[in-house]
């Protein structure tokens, strides 16, 4: 079920070859496509043109007027691997009243003594709605599990528990995106070491993100076991190529705006209605 993310891109050319499956999903990625500045600019204003349309819809402010299904973005990743980027152009033409951007640290003392997912409930989308989560509630099955901050038991049980709210979200009628965006370690390297000697953006590296680095192994094999663990029919993961910044933004407002097209078509709304 996790997309691969070429067929959005039919111009570009692979780096290697894909005949022979690797051993993950991860090492599955062809992490060398890429796109030069001028296909970027051109493809992300169709992309977005496009988007700002099916929100349009989803919000009611075109077609019948009715409230279409709630959208959820959800957004995972390696330290540096480019949410931030790829959030910032998926929103960007978007009118702010119309999508809300959440992001989620650490969960503070008081998140703590309830369930794990209880603090991510407020930000929710509604009908009509339209949500961004930078972090989620996989946090609970990959730093929580790498770094020891929930028992095995908890975070083992995480895998259910999660998929059971993304599928009573979904038999309530919202459209889930899911992104993991996926970098090499020489890439994430080269980016560690740009922000640290960047004054603008050295804020954004932090001790902890060292130290991560130096877990590859442990939290690979916590998003292998995530990507098999929680990718089901009504919520997919989209593991995008992140090495190359111009292709992963395309890749992502292309693949949102599939996501959307295809929810509505299912729940037999044009995603092209007569406007007037």
């Amino acid at each position: 079920m996790v997309h691969d993310d070429r067929r959005l891109f039919p111009e570009a050319r692979p780096g290697r070859s894909r005949q022979a499956r690797p051993m993950s999903r991860l090492a599955d990625v062809d992490l060398s496509l890429h796109l030069s500045k001028g296909e970027e600019n051109k493809q992300l204003k169709a992309a977005q043109k496009r988007l700002v349309h099916l929100r349009l819809l989803l919000g009611g402010q075109i077609g019948s007027g009715e409230l279409g299904p709630p959208l959820l973005v959800l957004f995972e990743g390696w330290d540096a691997s480019g949410k931030g980027g790829a959030i910032k152009r998926l929103v960007e033409k978007l009118d702010p009243r119309h999508v809300r951007v959440a992001q989620f640290a650490a969960p503070t003392y008081d998140e703590k003594r309830h369930h794990f997912l209880w603090r991510f409930w407020p930000v929710l989308p509604g009908w009509g709605g339209m949500a961004v989560l930078d972090r989620t509630w996989y946090g609970r099955v990959l730093v929580e599990r790498v770094e020891g901050f929930a028992p095995e038991e908890a975070w083992r049980r995480a895998y259910g528990e999660i998929v059971d709210l993304e599928d009573t979200l979904a038999a309530e009628g919202t459209v889930l995106v899911k992104f993991w965006m996926h970098l090499s370690p020489e890439e994430q390297l080269r980016r560690f070491e740009s922000r640290r000697d960047d004054p603008y953006r050295a804020w954004k590296l932090t001790d902890e993100d060292w130290r991560n680095r130096g877990k590859r192994e442990e939290y690979e094999a916590a998003v292998e076991d995530m990507l098999e663990r929680t990718d089901t029919a009504v919520a997919p993961w989209h593991v995008i190529a992140g090495d190359d910044k111009r292709w992963a933004r395309v890749a992502v407002v292309r693949t949102a705006c599939e996501a959307i097209e295809a929810a509505l078509r299912a729940r037999g709304i044009d995603p092209d209605p007569a406007l007037h």
